[in-house]
């Protein structure tokens, strides 16, 4: 063989055998565990698509002691769930920060958020409502859930919103036909309605069951609700001032509250509206005052007062459309409002945009309080036949 061939071939076999250095060199999963640890959770849906190592990191449970150790301290965020068509399984997304986006004094300027909704990367989640999901530290209940709209159950579901899983939780003891949650202490109060037989001679029962979510385990001791002439089909709930509100259906819309640490029921009665207010699936409390929004217009209610006032100021907040679904959530003190608004027929692919906003509140003299809207934008595009179920709040 010449000379010139042997090069030639020698040149060829270390081109060969180099190895191209790699545009994204693997680190090591402490070293990534701790970088992690230190990054806003607004950024984790973003970071989950790096790839199925960055994924399974953030959905550790030791990324949340890494945390802890770090000094980070917990944060609030949102969680939204939807149903993609009226009877199917729920699906949830987080508000979270859009990719390669910082705020800058033009974006707060023009009131854009810079979020997006991301969905939550967890299996198929069961039929949810909105009276049925509550959220109590870093976990989302789904009381009553039911396979089949047809069949009501007495099963109980927990998201933890730290690592993305389901997992099921002691059961009520009877099966609601109906049933409306609300968080007071910690505990889970559980209104609603069942029949005692389910034969065609059945009488309808009120149910109010109670959920103590340190031990996990309900109340042993039934609590009687017969004493109080309210009646608890279909009826919507709410805690506040230390008090479990029950509001009778949309017939009767009587309102009794239980007192929590008498152990007694009171009727509330009719004057007060609350009756009509709670119906509208578009409230939240914070700091013991309950905030609607009634004909597209925001109002607050004190419980001590007795009172219902206009929210002033929100400059900058859209006008909500006739026939948005709006939900409410207590975002740190703030009210995050989410609402929807239907698209021009596009050839037949109708869709809805969600919207976001957050309002800072302010309490000034005269009783008054005035809200500021920080921030607001669009945050995803569904399908029309999508149904916008429910906001949360939770610690994580």
């Amino acid at each position: 063989m010449s000379s010139p061939e042997k090069k030639r071939k020698r040149k060829t076999t270390n081109k060969t055998n180099k190895k191209k250095p790699s545009p994204n060199p693997s680190l090591p999963d402490d070293l990534l565990m701790s970088i992690f640890a230190r990054v806003s959770r607004l950024y984790y849906p973003t970071l989950s698509l790096v790839s199925k190592s960055f994924r399974s990191l953030l959905t550790s449970p030791e990324l949340y002691k890494a945390r802890s150790l770090s000094g980070q301290t917990e944060c609030c965020c949102l969680y939204v769930c939807i149903r993609f068509k009226p009877y199917s399984n729920s699906t949830w997304f987080t508000l979270c920060r859009k990719p390669d986006q910082t705020l800058t004094n033009e974006t707060i300027k023009n009131k854009s958020s810079g979020y997006v909704l991301a969905k939550v990367p967890i299996p198929p989640s069961p039929r949810a409502h909105f009276s049925s999901l509550v959220a109590i530290g870093s976990n989302i209940y789904n009381i009553g859930v039911s396979k089949s709209i047809y069949q009501p159950s007495s099963s109980v579901s927990i998201l933890d919103c730290r690592t993305h899983t389901w997992r099921e939780a002691p059961s009520l003891r009877v099966v609601p036909m109906s049933l409306s949650a609300s968080v007071l202490d910690e505990k889970i109060y559980v209104a609603g309605s069942y029949k005692d037989d389910y034969g065609d001679s059945g009488s309808w029962k009120n149910l109010f069951e109670v959920f103590d979510t340190k031990t996990q385990i309900w109340d042993p001791d039934p609590i009687s609700c017969g004493e109080t002439t309210c009646n608890f089909l279909n009826c919507k709930t709410a805690c506040i001032d230390g008090k479990f509100y029950v509001v009778s259906d949309v017939i009767y819309r009587d309102v009794c509250a239980y007192e929590s640490k008498e152990g007694r029921w009171d009727l509330v009665g009719l004057g007060s509206y609350m009756e009509h207010h709670l119906f509208l699936d578009s409230c939240c409390d914070i700091d013991n005052i309950w905030y609607f929004v009634f004909q597209g217009r925001f109002i607050w209610y004190d419980t001590k007062e007795i009172q219902w006032r206009h929210l002033k100021g929100l400059v900058g907040l859209p006008k909500f459309p006739p026939s948005a679904r709006i939900r409410l959530a207590n975002y740190s003190g703030k009210i995050a409002v989410f609402w929807d608004d239907v698209l021009p027929c596009n050839g037949g692919d109708n869709k809805k945009m969600i919207w976001c906003a957050e309002i800072a509140l302010e309490k000034r003299k005269s009783y008054e309080i005035w809200g500021k809207v920080e921030l607001f934008d669009h945050v995803l595009t569904v399908p029309i036949t999508c149904v916008f179920e429910k906001v949360l709040a939770v610690t994580v």
